[in-house]
């Protein structure tokens, strides 16, 4: 087998020392972190600029006119603004800051389709979604009285576009898929799925989670109508998150949640709703939350984010070479587009017991269905184990991951 290089423009080792925690030992050993696809890691200058806000500028935002209000209302701003440059939105306020991707993707699920989805309506969802971009549209088709229809996959977990495109009638309302699939890696061809919705005249949800730490995204080139993700899968806080809506389409949605600062005027005859993006901002929002995810940008807008998709690309070729040369071991996701999640398992054990003992040689990867039961069902499996990798993981991190696994057969021998 010829070793795959890592790319010369990412020099991992000085990234690596940007990230505390992968100092940690675990069992007495390194720890080996690929659990990326569920949360990844934050660099010291994300922790250092979520301190200066505590420690510096800390206060509730908009309407008050002291130092302290105006120095975050400017810098949480300004995070919107990131965000704006980071995905090449129209305009910042077509960015709304959320608690992530799930809230993102029922703030469209309740303020659009409870506009416009109706009764013998339908919702086209894929497979390979993510529980949180199913369950929030099953609740909207069971309230309205609107039908779900799914686009299949092959075996290797590529999307049928043919059959996608079979699905449309003149009762097809929106379109919901994922970019990236969190339990596969499967890159979803959006691009193509867009422009077909769209000579329908139906509108796309993305979900990108997946697929805003690892890949460029760029929503206009895409051409999709939201795109959402979160902010603690690409180096950033918990609790932030943001959903980009084209500007018309966020003008026409009613507000899903009501409060303070969506607000324009008040009285108990009527309400007025302040213009985008506040209109779906209620309440006090996660302000330092908001401006750590301005600083993780910051941070992979710096290192690239072509640089970051080559290494993580030559991370998953490598494991995928060496897991297909272990006996018993069975990658389940094989499509030809992939970002770094190598899901599999091995042949008579029980994935949870794969995790527990990978622990135990320190590799932290994923057990159980990914919040993808549908996809787990068409792939004829409870649970699969995952390991997802980040740009600040190595070649030497896939040797542990494989002598781990080499480990645990030996246990159950």
């Amino acid at each position: 087998m010829t070793r795959i290089s890592r790319p010369a423009a990412l020099d991992v080792e000085r990234v690596r020392a940007d990230f505390p925690i992968l100092g940690l030992t675990v069992a007495g050993k390194p720890l080996v972190y690929l659990d990326n696809a569920a949360s990844s890691q934050m660099p010291q200058p994300v922790i250092d600029r979520l301190v200066r806000y505590r420690t510096t500028q800390h206060a509730n935002i908009h309407r008050a006119v002291h130092h302290l209000s105006e120095t975050a209302t400017s810098e949480y701003e300004a995070a919107r603004k990131k965000l704006q440059r980071f995905i090449n939105a129209r305009e910042a306020r077509e960015v709304i800051f959320t608690s992530g991707t799930t809230d993102g993707i029922n703030l469209v699920a309740q303020g659009w389709g409870r506009r416009f989805v109706g009764a013998g309506d339908e919702i086209v969802l894929t497979v390979l979604e993510h529980h949180s971009n199913i369950v929030p549209w099953q609740m909207l088709a069971e309230e309205r009285g609107a039908t779900i229809r799914v686009v299949p996959i092959d075996d290797a977990g590529e999307l049928l576009t043919d059959a996608y495109e079979a699905l449309f009638s003149d009762r097809t309302r929106i379109v919901a898929l994922g970019h990236v699939s969190n339990a596969l890696g499967s890159i979803n061809p959006v691009r193509r799925m867009v422009a077909f919705a769209h000579s329908r005249g139906v509108p796309v949800l993305v979900d990108g989670a997946q697929a805003a730490p690892h890949l460029a995204v760029d929503v206009q080139e895409l051409d999709c109508d939201f795109y959402a993700f979160s902010g603690h899968k690409m180096c950033g806080p918990t609790g932030i998150g943001v959903l980009y809506g084209r500007a018309a389409l966020l003008e026409a949605m009613q507000p899903f949640k009501g409060g303070g600062d969506m607000i324009h005027t008040v009285t108990f005859e009527k309400t007025t709703y302040a213009p985008i993006p506040h209109k779906f901002e209620a309440g006090t929002p996660p302000i330092a939350a908001a401006i750590g995810l301005g600083a993780a940008v910051d941070y992979l807008s710096a290192l690239g984010m072509p640089a970051i998709a080559a290494h993580e690309h030559a991370l998953l070729r490598d494991a995928t070479e060496r897991l297909q040369e272990l006996p018993g071991v069975r990658i389940l996701g094989t499509a030809r587009d992939k970002a770094a999640v190598l899901s599999f398992v091995l042949e008579g054990i029980h994935p949870h017991d794969v995790g527990t003992l990978l622990n135990e040689e320190g590799v932290a990867v994923r057990t159980g269905h990914h919040c993808a039961q549908p996809l787990m069902n068409r792939l004829g499996v409870a649970a699969t184990s995952r390991a997802s990798f980040a740009f600040y993981n190595t070649l030497a991190e896939v040797d542990a991951l494989v002598a781990g696994i080499r480990a645990v057969q030996k246990v159950f021998g």
